[in-house]
């Protein structure tokens, strides 16, 4: 049953099992120039279509929280507030053919977390902002044919041709055709992985065109010439390194792949290093290659060290092992060194020292000099001694010969 209110036409439909009564709105008359206010709450599909709208004001659709559908197709709006979307938590799809929008406030996309189709054909868009793939990753249809893009932003290209970012869905469709696109890698790309076998992303259409300037059509996607992409390859300076503790040491790796790939490195077991300990530095096209500098190195400091390349072709890495050499334990004190002495003999086999009992008895006499004498009696005395000294130290050398 259709009923008329205001230009506005109310569809009732019994839908699901229990019967709910669920409303669908179609306004198309071209006299209107602003969003209706007095659409019924229960509505879950509007459609708004070829009238005079020009701008989508904030919180235009808040009291529809049942909204499940809205078409806003062929009017002439040429702005989107970026929270005209509150409270749709129950849209799934977001069609605006046909309207005059080159630009599109894609963080108004976090009020609306189930949608899942979201079609911009046919307006005037000239580039997507690289934050746009933030908002992205549950759509699952979206349709950007017909606008002016020429390129692609790597974050969207990323959402895209790497499948860890594509695990929540099984298929993304994007439409792309009828755009200047330049012919560069990235549009190369995203052909050959929507031909590919199993892939997650296939275009709505295959004939995607390209130019060698803005102005120029006519060069499509499969020619020879635009396979230049070409998947990183990563050459480190050393596999191995080996280096002090409290030392200072540089890692160093080159990349090389087309386009230029971005260099990250990443400790095992860790997040990735900060920006302020790496520098990196592409002397050509298509070269790329980065330094990290560890100073004052400690034990933590050792383990493996992945220099990661990355570009849309791809993603490689190679491994750098540290090791870390010093003193692992406290040092002990080494063992004095004595000299060696030699071993003393026995007394049973020890040879009488003739020489040494001679010299002791002497010294003996020579001590036995009596102190109480006079001073004449004490020079005799003297002279006497001194007499006998050298007589027996004649004699001792008359014996050294002897035994010789």
């Amino acid at each position: 049953m259709f009923f008329c209110c205001s230009r506005v036409i109310f569809h009732n439909a019994a839908v699901s099992a229990l019967c709910l009564p669920r409303r669908s709105v179609r306004c198309s008359d071209p006299g209107i120039s602003s969003v209706p206010v007095n659409i019924p709450a229960d509505t879950v599909k509007l459609r708004l279509e070829k009238t005079l709208i020009s701008r989508v004001p904030r919180a235009a659709f808040f009291n529809l929280s049942d909204l499940r559908f809205l078409w806003l197709n062929y009017n002439s709006i040429t702005a989107i507030h970026p929270s005209s979307f509150v409270n749709l938590k129950a849209l799934r799809e977001l069609r605006l053919d046909g309207n005059l929008l080159t630009s599109f406030p894609w963080e108004g996309l976090r009020d609306m977390p189930r949608l899942q189709t979201l079609s911009l054909h046919n307006n005037r868009l000239s580039s997507l902002p690289a934050h746009a793939s933030l908002f992205l990753p549950n759509i699952t249809f979206l349709d950007l044919s017909s606008n002016r893009l020429t390129v692609l932003p790597a974050e969207l290209l990323d959402l895209w041709l790497f499948p860890i970012t594509l695990i929540t869905r099984s298929l993304f469709v994007p439409g792309l055709h009828d755009n200047p696109w330049l012919c560069d890698c990235q549009i190369s790309m995203v052909m050959s992985l929507s031909m590919s076998l199993a892939s997650p992303v296939v275009l709505m259409d295959q004939g995607l065109v390209c130019s060698r300037s803005v102005d120029q059509w006519g060069t499509t996607l499969s020619q020879p010439e635009l396979t230049r992409c070409t998947r990183p390859s990563v050459q480190p300076a050393a596999t191995r390194v080996i280096s002090p503790l409290g030392s200072n040491v540089i890692l160093r790796c080159e990349a090389t792949g087309y386009p230029t790939p971005t260099l990250t490195w990443i400790k095992s077991s860790l997040t990735c290093l900060f920006h302020d300990e790496v520098m990196q530095e592409s002397p050509r096209v298509g070269v790329r290659w980065s330094i990290i500098i560890l100073n004052g190195l400690s034990y933590k400091d050792a383990g493996e060290y992945r220099c990661q390349a990355r570009n849309m072709a791809g993603l490689s890495e190679a491994p750098i092992k540290l090791r870390v050499v010093g003193v692992t334990s406290l040092s002990r004190f080494p063992k004095r060194k004595y000299p060696k002495t030699p071993l003393k003999l026995s007394t049973k086999y020890k040879r009488p020292n003739q020489t040494t009992s001679r010299t002791s008895s002497l010294s003996a006499k020579e001590n036995q000099i009596p102190q109480n004498l006079t001073p004449s009696e004490n020079k005799t005395a003297s002279n006497l001694v001194s007499t006998e000294l050298l007589t027996a130290r004649r004699r001792r050398l008359n014996l050294t010969d002897a035994n010789k």
